[in-house]
């Protein structure tokens, strides 16, 4: 005997609960797409910052300019002026922007490094010719960062600080951005926050991300750098957006909250409840609870319902199979115990009498031996006939009723005539239809016919065929019960009560039915199957 291993599978539940959390769960997955947005943030404060130092740039070298400064004070010389606004070389080749020099945002949180916090500036002495100019920009860089909120600072070609902030005086040649915009280039970079300041609260307008963005504008005079802008600021957090749209983020939350809460509700009452009620009547069922069998309160779906149905209609059809088999079974035990008891019983008075029974006596008793041992014989045949009748199959033959009445064996009781329809053919095999035909020649001719008449009619996809006869008829007493298994009027000249129970399990089988007609004289049956 082999076992099968339970292989473990989810439960609807578990199911649903799995469902309902990955919903849960998709906002969280937003927070990925949060980091695309930061990096966004990022890209706009450098932008911001670009346009600024572009603007405040030009300013510078226009005022390095009307100071008419010899090159020796200004630094590097560069070849072709940078991606600034505050110069052109319009003697050079244009190209497809030209005159424009764009410059595009370039940090990126995936790839950059974030640097460690800006070091500090270092005692200088600045030039007074660009000490001088520092001074009268400085009006114009405090209103520039009360507005903008950019740490803002003018820087001279040594990369001393000459307006903008305490740091006046100090140099900052030594950072990395600040040494390439000397260069003659354009320079930005992500820095760490400095972290001895206590944090902003949660609603300060600069609140940042823990990264400051640097962004260094070289100014380029005659060919030479005049000097450079350097500017900086923290990009706006998430997180100040959030808290800014918290009534909105508290009512996004309870939406799904309560989408996942009536998606449960839904699963359970349509999916789950059902399932598990279908489940208990099962078992119910297969308790031999009858009162089981009945429709659920509830379906939930239509898939539900549809299944509930099949299962419910196969259970019924089971239960009835089983009476059915209950019944035949005691009707069979019947029919086969009253002649093997009345062969026993003829035996054994034969084995005691020995010689002293007379002849016609012995005769007697041989001749019910061989009567009952006959009947027997006939049962066992018209059992193995039920049992084919109801096992036959459709399939695509056909035949009419010329070709099943040529297949019958011959009978000296009746002659069967065709009155209609003799060429008419039907979803039958010649085999079958000439067994039901022989069966109702049968109870015919026990019935004391004269005559036993066939006919065949055609009405759309359906044939009739009508089977009528001249003997007694049927009592209407006994009209309900004819086709019930081993019910007969003549057990005594030796009917079984078998035959129209096979023609009912042959015309269930091909798809059709049989009913008992009315008839001014004799019998009428008339059975009706698809036509070819």
């Amino acid at each position: 005997m082999s076992f099968r291993r339970n292989k473990w599978r989810p439960s609807i539940g578990l199911v649903v609960l799995a469902i309902l959390l990955t919903v849960m769960a998709l906002p969280l997955v937003g927070l990925f797409f949060f980091r695309i947005y930061e990096n966004q943030l990022v890209r706009q404060t450098e932008a911001e910052l670009i346009g600024q130092g572009a603007a405040i740039a030009a300013i510078y070298a226009r005022e390095v300019r009307d100071a008419a400064l010899p090159a020796d004070k200004l630094g590097t010389a560069v070849a072709a002026p940078p991606n600034s606004a505050s110069s052109y070389d319009l003697r050079r080749e244009p190209d497809e922007n030209w005159p424009y020099r764009p410059i595009e945002p370039s940090l990126d949180l995936a790839v950059d490094t974030i640097l460690p916090a800006r070091p500090d500036a270092q005692p200088a002495t600045p030039d007074p010719a660009f000490a001088a100019i520092g001074a009268r920009l400085n009006a114009v860089l405090t209103d520039t960062q009360i507005t903008t909120l950019a740490g803002l600072r003018l820087l001279d070609a040594n990369g001393t600080v000459i307006s903008g902030s305490e740091d006046v005086g100090r140099s900052f040649a030594e950072v990395e951005e600040v040494r390439t915009a000397l260069a003659g280039h354009y320079a930005s970079v992500m820095r760490f926050r400095v972290t001895d300041r206590p944090a902003p609260p949660l609603y300060s307008v600069s609140r940042g991300t823990g990264v400051r963005v640097f962004v260094a504008m070289p100014v380029v005079v005659d060919g030479h750098v005049a000097g450079a802008v350097y500017l900086s600021r923290t990009p706006n957090n998430i997180v100040k957006h959030l808290y800014g749209e918290r009534g909105k983020v508290m009512a996004a939350a309870i939406f799904i909250l309560g989408a996942t809460l009536l998606i449960a509700y839904v699963s359970i009452r349509t999916i789950s409840r059902p399932m598990h009620a279908l489940i208990a009547r099962t078992q119910a069922i297969a308790a031999g609870n009858r009162d089981a069998m009945r429709p659920l309160s509830g379906h939930g779906t239509r898939e539900m319902a549809e299944l509930s149905t099949a299962f419910l209609d196969m259970a019924a059809k089971l239960q009835a199979r089983s009476d059915t088999l209950s019944t035949f079974a005691t009707h069979v035990s019947h029919e086969l115990k009253s002649p093997l008891t009345a062969i026993q019983g003829a035996a054994e008075l034969l084995r005691d009498s020995g010689d002293e029974m007379e002849p016609a006596k012995r005769t007697r008793f041989y001749d019910n031996i061989i009567a009952d041992a006959d009947r027997l014989n006939l049962l066992v045949r018209r059992l193995i006939e039920l049992a084919r009748a109801e096992s036959a199959n459709l399939g695509d033959e056909t035949t009419s009723l010329a070709e099943a009445v040529a297949l019958l064996p011959a009978d000296d009781r009746l002659a069967v005539t065709i009155a209609d329809g003799a060429d008419t053919r039907f979803r039958m095999s010649p085999e079958n239809a000439a067994i039901a035909i022989a069966n109702l020649l049968d109870n015919s001719a026990r019935h004391g016919a004269k005559s036993f008449s066939l006919s065949a009619t055609s009405a759309g996809e359906i044939v009739t065929i009508a089977a009528a006869d001249d003997g007694d008829g049927i009592s209407p007493a006994n009209r309900a019960r004819i086709f019930q298994p081993f019910f007969t009027t003549r057990r005594d000249s030796g009917g079984t009560g078998m035959g129209l129970g096979i023609v009912a399990a042959l015309a269930k089988a091909h798809q059709g039915t049989v009913r008992l007609a009315d008839s001014a004289k004799g019998t009428r049956f008339e059975i009706e199957l698809p036509g070819a």
